[in-house]
């Protein structure tokens, strides 16, 4: 049986493509790092890949805001090769900045996918400084995510000065209504963050840490689950191992890091 092909762009300042490569392939695809220029170039073509991933780092160095370069490149040169990526039920993820990238593209939220529509904007922390924590983050169990199935809780890492999800009231209803707003900054006990810092560590508005299209084949999230593949990525990993190890349990054996959970999903759509 081959193995999911997945590519992962890389060039002009991503930084999170050999980790989001490796999380990919822990997962069981078969995943590729390409030079956004080889793409644009025809020189790859996103036709031989089933996931797209845009992942983190700082795109062009955020000049113009965080993803609005590489969206604007993108769109220009392949918008219409990704539009029909999508429409043959293919699945994209945005990243930190995989996510910026994305609703300056205006594939999300993709309530109409041929639109390609700026609806939502993320814009500097409410705070003014980067974060660089550790979040815990609820899970819209009604989504249509494909990247969240079975998955009712998550904790990871975020890293960003600009993840403040924002949007008018008429669009953020829709998400809503639309059960579109995926991930959710909590507290401690998955209980709602309600805006409280830093739980809520950008004050993004309804708590809004990812959010997916209409189809669910396309989220993006500002944390980033590459990050937690391995428990030994965890902060805490030495203490959760040693009471697992009084309770009799394994913790390398009997659990999955959530954030490969979330590649895994992706690469299981396809079996």
């Amino acid at each position: 049986m081959m193995k999911v092909k997945a590519l992962v762009l890389t060039g002009f300042g991503l930084n999170c493509d050999s980790e989001t490569a490796y999380a990919l392939k822990l997962a069981g695809a078969q995943a590729e790092k390409v030079h956004i220029n080889d793409l644009v170039n025809k020189n790859v073509s996103i036709k031989d890949y089933k996931i797209l991933v845009f992942g983190g780092g700082f795109s062009w160095g955020d000049e113009h805001g965080a993803g609005v370069l590489q969206a604007v490149r993108m769109k220009t040169h392949l918008g219409e090769d990704i539009q029909r990526f999508i429409e043959k039920d293919n699945l994209i993820l945005g990243i930190c900045n995989g996510f910026q990238t994305l609703v300056n593209f205006g594939l999300l939220p993709g309530f109409d996918i041929k639109s390609m529509e700026r609806k939502v904007a993320v814009i500097n922390n409410e705070h003014g400084n980067f974060i660089d924590d550790w979040v815990n983050l609820s899970v819209n169990g009604l989504s249509k995510s494909v990247f969240t199935k079975d998955i009712n809780h998550l904790e990871l890492p975020v890293r960003h000065g600009e993840g403040l999800f924002y949007t008018d009231d008429e669009t953020l209803e829709k998400i809503e209504t639309n059960n579109q707003a995926v991930l959710r900054y909590s507290l401690k006990d998955y209980s709602p963050a309600k805006g409280n810092y830093p739980f809520n560590p950008n004050g993004s508005l309804n708590d809004i840490a990812g959010i997916c299209d209409s189809t669910g084949r396309v989220f993006g999230l500002m944390p980033h689950p590459e990050a937690f593949v391995r428990w030994t990525q965890h902060p805490h990993w030495s203490v959760m191992k040693h009471k697992m190890e009084k309770e009799g349990r394994d913790l390398f054996s009997s659990s999955v890091p959530e954030g490969l959970k979330i590649f895994q999903n992706a690469v299981n759509y396809f079996s």
